[in-house]
């Protein structure tokens, strides 16, 4: 079993997670040495894997909807990355001089608890502001092992659906940036992927995957 195909079986279940059983999202340390085009391969292998899955869990094939690298040094509050109402996030952050804290909030429970659905939830409370902010903090998760001097591949579920025929369950992220520095990098390479009923990239060519695995190309990003 070769390593996505094996990482893919253990992390499918812990992020597309249709309850609360499960946290929503989870994070694969590849070391220090693993490679930057050598990640991006195994995030594009990753999808493959996740596609598989998901085609026998659901009947439903998963395409990209947008892939990237970007160098992100701005704090950002709980978000969701916009894209479908189902959709997964796998970002891969490489090496770097850059310290940040990541976490996870699981606003869907939140959400659930408060009666209401997370459009709802998102549309009263805004986690951008205190209010929301306070009312997401016992449902928030720091991601304690999350290690800058490593490449790192975090898996999210972006979802914005609410509990019910097998719907995903979303979570938002959060990126505390400790010490940005204009002389450095944070890359991150995002991507995102989301179901279809018939299989196509959504727009998503063959050559712009090849591009996002062997480019050297890094955008700057206002947030995420």
């Amino acid at each position: 079993m070769n390593e996505a195909k094996q990482l893919a079986a253990d992390v499918y279940p812990k992020v597309f997670r249709t309850d609360f059983s499960q946290q929503g999202f989870t994070l694969i340390n590849q070391g220090s040495d693993y490679g930057s085009e050598r990640q991006r391969q195994f995030m594009v292998e990753l999808k493959g894997e996740f596609d598989q899955l998901e085609q026998k869990h659901r009947g439903r094939h998963l395409v990209y909807q947008s892939l990237g690298r970007f160098d992100q040094q701005v704090t950002t509050k709980p978000h969701r990355d916009g894209g479908p109402e189902e959709s997964i996030l796998i970002l891969g952050y490489e090496p770097t001089m850059i310290e940040s804290r990541v976490s996870l909030s699981d606003y869907s429970l939140c959400a659930r608890e408060m009666g209401l659905t997370p459009f709802e939830f998102l549309d009263q409370y805004n986690p951008l502001f205190a209010d929301g902010q306070e009312r997401l903090a016992k449902y928030s998760t720091a991601v304690t092992d999350f290690d800058n001097t490593c490449f790192q591949v975090l898996i999210i579920n972006n979802s914005l659906t609410s509990v019910g025929e097998n719907r995903l369950l979303g979570v938002l992220h959060t990126a505390e940036i400790i010490n940005p520095d204009s002389g450095f990098m944070r890359v991150v390479n995002s991507t995102m992927i989301a179901s279809e009923s018939e299989y196509s990239d959504g727009g998503i060519s063959a050559n712009e995957k090849r591009a996002f695995v062997f480019t050297d190309i890094v955008r700057r990003a206002s947030n995420g």
